[in-house]
């Protein structure tokens, strides 16, 4: 799930403040804990694992049992495991989970599949608003406003079936779609393909839900937000918006913040583990370690390395050391996510270029509302851009964006504007991807 933005207050400046991601390699002058972590702290996440089938297995128990003081002192649990052995082998012997079911203790859910195929996730019926307020509260803009507004109205734009606990795939009206203080407004996929009537009809539910704040995919978001300021819509009750679900663009982040005039906040975080970090100001991102641990491996010469997630409060689903899919830096002011591993591109030297690194090419564009970036396997680039305005050429755009990528990637760069770029089964939309 889960977040990004560029202060656009200053066009020059193009720190993203990140939402997709993270934690626990902290840095003394932000007065975070860092690795080894406290004793009982430790040892409360490894007793975790106590009755856990998938941690009984040989290279888990014998790490367990030597009661390590640091939690890189432990196997990792890839994506591919989890898919394997969620949830059963994961779910503790005293647990039966058609039982918890039955009785409403435990909800089961599927995951997008963003970072791969999907995959059955275990949680407590009340712990994804527990986590979620925790983050959300992290942020004091936003815990001012809960502060005064107790049950702050929320309107939810993404695709279905990615809505953290609800999803809606098939047409639903407006009473069908409020959940709570939550009103998900959107039933369509492609946010491209949405014909002017259905966007107005949105626009008016929203208006009529009266929101404090929208919780949106940026592709949705922005594409909701272009709308709204064609045709001159506001909404009077929306203090803030929050970005999720996926890598928010410096294009989506600089649209929502100028059609709808309040603060883009990103919230990073997933169906596996919760929602683990929150925006702040000036660029921060706000750890929530109550929820997690978290950890960055593998860092290269860039300062970049692979997320490592260990959860905290979710019984049923005990995660450690998990390799979330998400490439991270710690920064003097926290924590940037730089987008998934698996979308990263490569250079002629095979190192690593991020989708925060690409996105950082359109910092100061303008008239582009999405783009892609894919790269075949010999190194060349397709871009593809998708304009604010349907039809324009964005002529001069394309010559800077091949300028900078070209530079970036040291490979050749073709460009094309698109009416339409489709997202992934998921639902989901990559900024960059590498194809065969």
């Amino acid at each position: 799930m889960v977040r990004f933005a560029s202060d656009n207050r200053n066009p020059t400046a193009c720190i993203i403040k990140y939402p997709e991601l993270i934690y626990f390699i902290a840095m003394a002058p932000l007065g975070l804990i860092s690795p080894p972590i406290l004793t009982d702290e430790l040892k409360s996440v490894l007793d975790q694992t106590t009755h856990v089938p998938f941690y009984a297995r040989n290279d888990w128990a014998l790490a367990i049992k030597q009661n390590p003081t640091v939690l890189s002192k432990l196997p990792r649990l890839t994506k591919a495991e989890l898919r394997e052995h969620s949830p059963h082998n994961l779910l503790p012997t005293q647990f039966n989970l058609s039982q918890l079911v039955a009785q409403g203790i435990v909800e089961e859910e599927s995951t997008s599949g963003t970072s791969g195929a999907s995959v059955q996730v275990v949680f407590g019926s009340r712990w994804w608003a527990e986590q979620e307020m925790r983050a959300l509260r992290n942020n004091s803009f936003i815990r001012k406003i809960l502060d005064e507004t107790p049950n702050a109205r929320r309107a939810v734009l993404t695709t279905p079936g990615c809505s953290g606990v609800s999803c809606f795939a098939r047409w639903l009206n407006y009473d069908q779609r409020i959940i709570g203080s939550t009103l998900y407004v959107n039933q369509s996929r492609i946010p491209f393909s949405i014909p002017d009537d259905k966007l107005a009809l949105m626009a008016e539910e929203t208006k009529q839900w009266q929101p404090s704040f929208l919780d949106v995919d940026p592709v949705h978001g922005m594409w909701f937000a272009l709308y709204c300021e064609r045709h001159g819509i506001r909404f009077p009750s929306l203090k803030f918006i929050i970005s999720s679900y996926e890598f928010t663009s410096v294009l989506h982040r600089r649209i929502m913040e100028r059609v709808f005039s309040v603060p883009v906040i990103n919230l990073y975080g997933s169906s596996e583990t919760g929602h683990l970090l929150i925006e702040q100001a000036v660029g921060e991102m706000i750890p929530s370690p109550e929820t997690a641990f978290l950890e960055l491996s593998n860092i290269d010469a860039q300062g970049i390395g692979q997320l490592l997630v260990t959860t905290r409060t979710n019984p049923y689903l005990p995660l450690l050391r998990y390799e979330i899919g998400d490439l991270a830096e710690i920064i003097p002011s926290g924590y940037r996510i730089h987008g998934r591993v698996r979308d990263a591109l490569r250079r002629d030297d095979q190192s690593l270029i991020s989708t925060y690194q690409i996105d950082q090419s359109f910092c100061d564009l303008s008239g582009v509302a999405h783009y892609q970036v894919r790269q075949s396997t010999d190194g060349n680039c397709e871009v593809l851009l998708l304009p604010e305005v349907p039809g324009e050429s964005l002529n001069d755009v394309k010559v800077v964006v091949a300028e900078r990528l070209s530079h970036l990637t040291g490979s050749p760069i073709n460009i094309a504007t698109v009416p339409l770029i489709p997202p992934e089964d998921s639902g989901k939309f990559r900024l960059t991807t590498r194809v065969a």
